[in-house]
Parts: structure tokens; C-alpha cells; sequence
């Protein structure tokens, strides 16, 4: 058996969004300062928007559906996230191995989530 989850904060998909939201916020302090208010502030908001939705969703779990809403939200912030990791590779401010590295975490997240979204009834309050 696996350790009882209390808080989204035991949820191993929430540490594994935080610890690379936290990544890429340190990566992002070497981007170029024109692109301060647009890449940086693009790729910082979608990640952390993948904790931040997986938290709202874990206060939402009396409601089936905005469980699932806000788990599907955290999804789409991650596939933005990947988005916004490619363009800062083709714009060379990431290497190419950071961007692979990345955008794999992200694909595992993406998948965690969706077994959440495909099971939901194991997370909801009863």
C-alpha cells in the first residue's frame, strides 16, 4: 500500500509540477531581459498554473465534474508549458537536452493527470 494522501501536496504529480515549475524558474532568470514580460512571464504562468489548478481541484472533489475540470485545466497548462519550452529552445535560450528533459517530466505529468481525469470517484469526498 501506498502512503495515505492527506493534501494535493502529497500528491506526487503536484511535487513533481512544483519542483519543475521551480526549475524553470531559475532557468528563465538567464533568458534575455527583452524577453522578461513575454517568454519568462508565459512559461513561468503556465507552470506554476499546473500546481495551482491541481490544488484548486483538490478542494473541489465533493463536485465530480469541476474535479475533473480543474485536473483537465492543470493538463492543458502543462501542454502550454511544453509549448513555451520549445520556443525557448528554437530561440536557443534553453539547450535542446534541458527543453527534452523538460518537455518528458511534462509528458509523465500530463499522464498522471489523466489517470486522475479517468478515474476520479478514487479522489472524491464521499
Amino acid at each position: 500500500m501506498g502512503m495515505k494522501i492527506n493534501s494535493y501536496k502529497d500528491l506526487r504529480v503536484y511535487q513533481s509540477a512544483m519542483e519543475t515549475a521551480m526549475e524553470i524558474f531559475h532557468l528563465t532568470k538567464t533568458f534575455p531581459q527583452e524577453e522578461k514580460f513575454s517568454l519568462v512571464d508565459q512559461i513561468r504562468r503556465s507552470s506554476r498554473s499546473v500546481c495551482t489548478n491541481l490544488a484548486e481541484g483538490w478542494r473541489k472533489r465533493r463536485y465530480k465534474a469541476a474535479f475533473i475540470a480543474k485536473l483537465n485545466d492543470a493538463e492543458s497548462e502543462a501542454c502550454e508549458t511544453q509549448v513555451w519550452l520549445e520556443i525557448a529552445g528554437r530561440c536557443k535560450y534553453l539547450d535542446i537536452k534541458i527543453v527534452e528533459k523538460l518537455d518528458q517530466v511534462y509528458d509523465q505529468i500530463m499522464a498522471q493527470l489523466v489517470k486522475m481525469i479517468d478515474n476520479p470517484d478514487k479522489w472524491l469526498i464521499k
